[in-house]
């Protein structure tokens, strides 16, 4: 194996002329502007940055295109098997382009401070990550890539003003010391960045400082990589057995981008066949990432999630499955679309979602019942309010869940493998408190609130994913904004709660801007009353609009987002609890009569005798608990402050035509909360 130091310019003239190719089995260019940024400040000084692992052949290898425009009619070539992410960042930069990451809307730009010192501190900026969204990931209004928002103005300043490098924010790149670094590249001139800078004659000090900086920021381009070429007498198989070690020893990929190096090395041009799938799901803004389009091939090829039984599959299992992946996972998205009211991938706490839905409905031939369809849906909400694989077991839990299907077990089996990991099914205010928009509640709150009739502020549209025009595009938008919660002394945990975001369309987040609900509140219900506000269960009593008094408005919405999640979730199974209540009052009357010597129990054993459908205990306990409320009462009154709008389907219509004979008094208050709640701990509760 040659070896040889070559500079970053020369790597990007072979980029751009084609003679430096990516093979199939690399994984698509996957950094965020964060790893972009991080690449630019290490050449910048000098550090390290690895090496580049290429090989020279003219065998006729499957080939997929670069995110940087290249010429693909070079005559012999070089396949990149280890650099790719870095050369593509560097190839954008020194072309003075912005690069942009596939399902990302806004490309990545990195500004430069001229001001930097000469020893930085590197400090992470909370946001600084892909920021999650709702609707328009990069629409330009709501967050930037530093966390910013709209109201916040340059509040980061501070904080970033000893980077040498930063992702670029509106707010950032206004700054008269930080420049774009494609732009110092898309330029020999040093001028517009130093008139940018204020500085007016050859005499300002600051003129050598900066020029001295820009220059050797376009220093990188001198930036030497070893490279390592392995040369033409390799195989292809062999290759993809070599790139599978290398990248394995360092963890630099996934397991899904190593399994898809061993699958294209038997089956060539597989790629062509993943994107083209990947194309049409997107079109219905389902953004399928590779690794879930692998995972589904290895799962309906092994009947297992994890990827290390893919070297000895064949390539007509792996075709078989990929068959099987298409059809499945083309009806998990219908159903999540058009039963489930899932509009797009991003509400989704975890793509891992997507393996059992498929598998399921493949095992069942696409042919499910009104009632499996409504225990499918109520487990899909289950598991994704409580994130049940966005945790560090995922793939044990996820294996857990496709030997049950694959065993042909039901939906109810699931949801018990999401009660034993949490202990529970309901959702309550200690859930939500402290939670931000990256929890799993974020997204089920945003269901549930659509679900509830919410409507936008100001134009009254309900809420959706698929407005058209950014005008209309769904943004989470800071109640109390967090400028000012942040000028009154309020702790970043509670000012960036779940319970402070409400989801309006960028024109009225705009409107608002860093308003207060005390100054802005009286508009909207102006304009569309009471009720809008309501609809997104914003307390409107005006003395929680005072800022003194937020602690207060979390409590009060707290309590209000886990009644209305609750309420989605249970709604979805199809239970109707007029249908449990008869059955219950008949028991009732039938142990009252055969029973009368029962003994009294408490709450909690009455509610474990009827999950295990045993109804003569329970019922015993009922009519021990004689007190001056009657059961219609006692329902009226406790199942709909707990729970709000849980009476649907005609419930209350039902209990005014109950018999005087069948409600007596007693005292069910607690027994009442238990029986509600508990509806919601057990898929299997014995109501059909």
């Amino acid at each position: 194996m040659a070896r040889q130091y070559i500079e970053v310019n020369e790597l990007v003239k072979m980029i751009e002329g084609g003679t430096l190719q990516l093979p199939e089995i690399q994984r698509r260019y996957v950094w965020q502007a964060p790893r972009v940024r991080d690449l630019i400040d290490s050449l910048y000084r000098s550090y390290p940055s690895g090496s580049i692992l290429v090989w020279q052949t003219n065998e006729d290898v499957p080939t997929q295109s670069m995110a940087v425009e290249q010429n693909m009619s070079a005559i012999g070539r070089m396949l990149l098997l280890d650099g790719q992410q870095r050369l593509t960042s560097l190839t954008a930069v020194l072309q003075g382009k912005l690069v942009s990451v596939r399902g990302r809307k806004k490309p990545i730009d990195i500004l430069f401070n001229l001001e930097h010192p000469e020893v930085t501190e590197f400090v992470e900026v909370e946001g600084d990550e892909e920021p999650l969204s709702l609707g328009a990931a990069d629409s330009e209004v709501g967050e930037d890539e530093n966390g910013d928002d709209p109201d916040e103005g340059l509040s980061l300043q501070e904080q970033l003003k000893n980077r040498t490098f930063v992702v670029s924010s509106k707010a950032m790149a206004q700054l008269p010391n930080w420049v774009s670094v494609t732009e110092v590249f898309s330029t020999s001139s040093d001028t517009p960045f130093l008139k940018k800078a204020g500085v007016t004659s050859l005499d300002d000090p600051l003129l050598v400082r900066y020029t001295t900086r820009l220059q050797k920021l376009r220093n990188i381009a001198k930036y030497s990589y070893e490279m390592h070429v392995l040369e033409s007498r390799y195989a292809y198989e062999e290759v993809a057995e070599i790139f599978v070690r290398v990248n394995s020893s360092g963890m630099k990929l996934r397991s899904s981008d190593l399994a898809l190096a061993q699958i294209s090395a038997k089956w060539r041009n597989v790629l062509v066949e993943l994107d083209a799938f990947a194309v049409q799901m997107a079109e219905h803004d389902f953004n399928l990432d590779t690794n879930v389009l692998v995972r589904m091939i290895v799962v309906f090829a092994t009947k297992q999630c994890k990827f290390q039984r893919v070297g000895g599959l064949s390539e007509e299992k792996l075709k078989d499955a990929w068959e099987k992946s298409k059809k499945g996972l083309e009806y998990a998205v219908n159903f999540m679309r058009a039963n489930a009211g899932i509009e797009t991938d991003s509400l989704l706490s975890s793509p891992m979602i997507f393996v059992p839905l498929a598998v399921y409905s493949q095992i069942h031939e696409d042919n499910l019942t009104a009632d499996e369809l409504n225990r499918l849906k109520y487990w899909l909400y289950l598991a994704n309010a409580k994130g049940r694989y966005s945790y560090g077991t995922s793939e044990t839990l996820l294996n857990e869940d496709l030997k049950a299907v694959f065993e042909g077990k039901g939906a109810d089996s699931l949801v018990r493998h999401i009660k034993r990991q949490f202990g529970r099914l309901s959702i309550d205010a200690e859930d939500v408190t402290g939670r931000r928009k990256n929890s799993p509640l974020f997204y089920m709150a945003y269901l549930a609130l659509k679900d509830n009739g919410a409507k936008d502020w100001y134009n009254g549209l309900g809420l959706s994913l698929t407005h058209q025009g950014t005008y209309h595009y769904i943004q989470h938008h800071h109640i109390f904004p967090k400028s000012r919660l942040k000028d009154a002394g309020y702790e970043t945990s509670e000012i960036n709660e779940i319970a402070n975001l409400a989801f309006i369309g960028g024109d009225t987040n705009r409107r608002i801007s860093n308003k207060l609900p005390v100054d802005y509140f009286p508009t909207v219900i102006e304009k569309q009353g009471e009720e809008v506000l309501e609809s997104q269960l914003v307390p409107v009593a005006p003395e929680l609009r005072d800022i003194n008094n937020y602690r207060q408005f979390l409590e009060e919405r707290r309590e209000e987002l886990a009644c209305v999640i609750n309420t989605f979730i249970l709604k979805s199974r199809g239970i109707k609890l007029d249908v449990v209540l008869e059955r219950l009052v008949d028991e009732w009357d039938k142990e009252r009569l055969e029973h009368p010597e029962e003994e009294m129990r408490s709450a909690a054993g009455v509610t474990e005798d009827l999950w295990n459908g045993e109804y003569s205990d329970g019922c015993a306990y009922l009519e021990e608990q004689s007190n001056s409320m009657t059961i219609s009462e006692v329902i009226r009154n406790e199942v709909m402050n707990i729970y709000g709008g849980l009476l649907w389907s005609g419930m209350e219509g039902y209990l005014n035509k109950l018999p005087d004979s069948a409600l007596e008094t007693m005292n069910l208050e607690e027994f009442t909360e238990t029986f509600v709640c508990g509806l919601q701990s057990d898929g299997d509760f014995p109501i059909d």
